[in-house]
């Protein structure tokens, strides 16, 4: 099962209200559960792997509001920052600057980026994902620190699209 199939999977259950959804394949099993304070949790199970269950919060909820659905749309604030695109987390994991420690980070405040070009990593369950911009522009704001931990659709950066 694909990342986005997962992430689809996780948006239907937070919009629908169910309480559980289990979902079993021949590769891995998925229980999602929405316990009653809101929060939602993954519990995936490897049938042919003897590790322990990963129980993993995923987000809350009762007051997670849809403001835009679009990545290239900017969100609604100040005037300032109206004109500026939004590029947001595609994943839940932890966001990374670079590729490494000693590496410089794929972009700065100021640089120019295009369609394509990689701007952050995400780590997500021990795997690297890099994430590519889909817009050209000029980062303007850089929205998460290094190494914290980042929310599916949470901004990442502000870009200039002129």
């Amino acid at each position: 099962m694909k990342l986005n199939e997962i992430q689809d999977l996780i948006k239907f259950v937070s919009k629908s209200g169910v309480s559980e959804v289990e979902l079993e394949t021949k590769e891995i099993k998925i229980v999602i559960r929405t316990p009653k304070s809101g929060t939602q949790y993954i519990t995936q199970v490897a049938p042919v792997n003897t590790n322990p269950v990963i129980t993993t919060p995923v987000a809350n909820v009762t007051n997670t509001p849809v403001v835009n659905e679009n990545k290239n749309t900017p969100p609604v604030t100040n005037n300032e920052e109206s004109k500026y695109v939004t590029i947001k987390s595609p994943m839940i994991g932890t966001f990374y600057r670079s590729a490494g420690p000693d590496k410089p980070s794929f972009v700065n405040i100021g640089d120019e980026i295009a369609p394509g070009k990689p701007v952050c990593i995400i780590e997500a369950m021990k795997l690297f994902n890099e994430i590519e911009s889909d817009i050209k522009g000029k980062i303007v704001k850089v929205l998460v620190n290094d190494s914290t931990p980042v929310e599916y659709d949470q901004p990442l950066f502000l870009v200039d699209p002129s």
